[in-house]
């Protein structure tokens, strides 16, 4: 059997690597052992965090809701049950676009809201 050199190869690999971790700091972006650590940990991270950005976001929806609803009389989770009282369907990202956006709208959906409580 042949010999195979894999020179080439391994340096394809390193150079790839090495690419891919610029912009980190000290020796994770010029030295391939740390380097390669330093990418694995990171795409580890985005890997998490691309799902976890879903709840971040949730969670700014609700606190913007919160807000909007304190200023008319609401908590967040009695606004909530109202709008679902009344048959108001809106997710909480439109919710809290409302909220920022059109402050009329938003005591509209408010006073339906504590109507249907009533």
């Amino acid at each position: 059997m042949s010999r195979i050199k894999r020179g080439v190869a391994g340096h394809a690999r390193h150079k790839k690597v090495l690419s891919q971790t610029q912009g980190h700091k000290g020796k994770r972006h010029s030295i391939f052992r740390r380097a390669n650590e330093s990418l694995l940990h990171a795409l580890q991270y985005q890997y998490r965090d691309r799902r976890d950005r879903k709840s971040q976001f949730r969670r700014l929806w609700i606190t913007r809701i919160n807000a909007a609803a304190r200023l008319h009389g609401l908590s967040y989770s009695r606004l909530i049950d109202g709008l679902n009282k009344a048959g108001v369907e809106l997710d909480r990202k439109v919710m809290a676009d409302i909220a920022v956006r059109d402050a009329n709208a938003f005591e509209k959906l408010a006073a339906t809201a504590k109507q249907a409580l009533a």
